[in-house]
């Protein structure tokens, strides 16, 4: 028992790491740990190709709009009310995959939020072009609202589109509870 201390060995990592820590070249050890902690997958997907195109043309749609007196017509409210709120919700849900973040609440049934949250961003999304498209006249922004109603309608197909991809996924991930209570 008196040799004890001599045998044990509290090191915990190598002299290469430790000097890493403690000044070396820590950015590479940084870049591993944010590029293993991303989906690499999900960035390859047809889903992640739309919501990035959905982050993009949202962005372009509502500064479009944001960069005329859109406080004159009514309409113009809602439409940058959508506009703006699912841009930061798309941005946020896209970062959310990315980074995992379904994979530590596994509580949260997350097929079907994102399902319903592109469902019902595209209902909103249509009702905003409909909006902008019928509240484009001439005039010194005239070029800003029609291709903002341009953009407007790009974004709902898109959004359209993300909603089908999450009805798929939703579906194939056991969403039918009838498909899985036939006995075989």
């Amino acid at each position: 028992m008196a040799d004890f201390p001599s045998n044990v060995t509290t090191e915990t990592s190598t002299s290469n790491a430790q000097s890493t820590q403690q000044g070396g070249n820590s950015l590479r050890g940084l870049g591993s740990q944010v590029s293993s902690g991303m989906d690499m997958s999900f960035l390859r997907s047809i889903p992640a190709i739309l919501m990035v195109a959905e982050i993009v043309l949202g962005l372009l749609h509502w500064s479009l709009i944001a960069s005329t007196f859109f406080t004159l017509l009514p309409a113009y409210g809602w439409v940058m009310f959508v506009a703006v709120t699912s841009w930061l919700f798309t941005l946020l849900l896209f970062f959310f995959i990315l980074f995992g973040v379904q994979r530590k609440l596994p509580s949260v049934p997350w097929t079907l939020v994102v399902m319903v949250y592109f469902a019902v961003v595209t209902v909103l999304y249509l009702t905003a072009f409909i909006a902008n498209a019928a509240s484009v006249y001439g005039g010194f922004y005239y070029g800003h609202f029609a291709a903002g109603a341009f953009f407007a309608a790009v974004v709902t197909v898109a959004y359209g589109g993300s909603a089908f991809f999450a009805y798929l996924d939703w579906r194939g991930d056991g969403g039918n509870a009838a498909a899985n209570t036939v006995p075989t």
